[in-house]
């Protein structure tokens, strides 16, 4: 105990301490949270006088030889009971030992302090040992900051003020890697917030006029229309970080169409994939796709593309898989006015029966129109087209759908879309229509 003796007025600005219990002329009594904060600072390398001045204490009134002796106190209760050698137990293990015996009233009370200090140190022990658990198989397979992180959260939830060493070592991760992790938590907060910028941007280009995106043509809108220039590595670290999930093309569920009878004749492969020729109107490829919708309904899709602009050129929307389809298909190409055709345009198909069929190959000869057929299961003969329709049947909700003419207007608006507004990374970053217009002009 310190030989300095306290005076009244000095009593009283002690006493306005909230890190002080009580005080009399030569004690003071010290809150168990005080007590806590010091040894964590003190492990973390502060000096005991810079503890004590930075929550509230005047060196002039307590004295340096006070200090000195409450820190020898408390690293030494510490390092023997851990967390429990710090709490205040004088008032059930303090003063003389009585001569007399004691009265039942006063075995009682002594009785249940003890055993209320023991059931305090059960249940820490037992929240410990439940974090312990929680901690080591929530830090496997995480990145070092990551389980900092980890820590960060547990010490400030659990109030294990004290304990940082033991769960780095736990943990096996660096202390002082753990203390500069907690230091540069101001550049980790304005990287965020410079992330959720940048996520609120790319936001808006993945849901661009209703369709969903993928990293390209998220950078490609972000350029033509927001006039915002991010790497396309930035733009999939935030699709990653914040769980933007451009949709994943599914494998065809339903079977190939059967082969044609013997009236049918096949074409040979006259494109032989040639389909960028950089020349609008003379490459064509076709084929049909189903489209599920309302649980049972279905509905069947046929295109017409222009391979060297990837420009939709026609297109037909039925409710049967029949000869029309197709047929209505190359109706609608050769009536549409604003398309013009190549002298020596050709159109490209897989071997299906309605490309066989005598009467589409002579509606297709009465129009002036070439053909040629893709080698028998060999998909990648016709891989644009496949492509563009699994593109549709990622970006369109088709199924949702509850009436056929619904369909038919998610269709149309997604044919406007996709050749006004969607722009394509092999392009040249321009969209069918602007590129249709572009090979024109040269």
């Amino acid at each position: 105990m310190s030989k300095i003796i306290f005076s009244t007025k000095e009593i009283k600005m002690l006493q306005n301490n909230p890190n002080v219990q009580s005080v009399s002329e030569r004690a003071i009594t010290y809150t168990d949270a005080f007590k806590n904060r010091f040894i964590d600072e003190y492990l973390a390398g502060k000096l005991p006088k810079q503890i004590f001045i930075e929550n509230g204490f005047d060196m002039s009134i307590i004295g340096m030889k006070r200090i000195e002796q409450a820190a020898y106190r408390w690293k030494k209760a510490y390092d023997k009971n851990g967390l429990i050698g710090l709490t205040d137990s004088r008032k059930t293990a303090s003063g003389r030992p009585l001569k007399r015996e004691l009265t039942p009233s006063e075995v009682i009370k002594r009785q249940q302090a003890r055993i209320k200090l023991l059931e305090g140190q059960v249940e820490l022990l037992k929240k410990l040992e439940v974090t312990e658990r929680r901690l080591v198989i929530a830090s496997k397979g995480l990145s070092t900051s990551k389980v900092y992180q980890l820590i960060d959260e547990t010490i400030e939830k659990n109030q294990f003020i004290r304990m940082t060493k033991y769960f780095c070592d736990l943990l096996e991760v660096s202390r002082s890697g753990y203390y500069s992790y907690l230091r540069s938590s101001t550049l980790r907060k304005a990287r965020e917030r410079s992330d959720l910028d940048a996520k609120e941007v790319i936001v808006k280009a993945f849901n661009r006029r209703g369709y969903k995106k993928g990293s390209r043509s998220i950078k490609m809108i972000m350029e033509n229309e927001f006039n915002l220039i991010f790497s396309r590595k930035k733009i999939q670290r935030i699709m990653r970080k914040y769980g933007i999930v451009c949709p994943h093309r599914k494998a065809n569920p339903y079977k190939k169409m059967a082969k044609a009878t013997k009236e049918h004749r096949v074409v040979p492969n006259k494109l032989n994939r040639a389909f960028k020729q950089g020349v609008p109107g003379k490459v064509l490829l076709t084929d049909i796709t189903y489209l599920p919708y309302n649980g049972n309904c279905m509905a069947y899709l046929s295109a017409v593309k222009d391979a060297s602009t990837n420009e939709l050129l026609a297109y037909h929307v039925s409710d049967r898989i029949t000869l029309d389809i197709v047929t209505q298909t190359i109706k609608k190409l050769v009536k549409n006015k604003k398309i013009i055709l190549h002298p020596e345009a050709l159109i490209h198909s897989d071997q299906g029966s309605h490309y066989t069929s005598p009467k589409y190959q002579e509606l297709l000869k009465s129009y002036g129109l070439d053909q040629s057929m893709s080698r028998r299961g060999n998909c990648w003969d016709n891989a644009p087209q496949e492509s563009f329709f699994g593109h549709l049947k990622d970006e369109v909700d088709y199924q949702s759908c509850e009436t056929f003419e619904e369909l038919k207007a998610k269709i149309t608006h997604y044919m406007v879309y996709y050749n006004n507004y969607r722009y394509q990374w092999n392009l040249k970053k321009m969209t069918p229509i602007q590129y249709r217009n572009h090979l024109l002009s040269a």
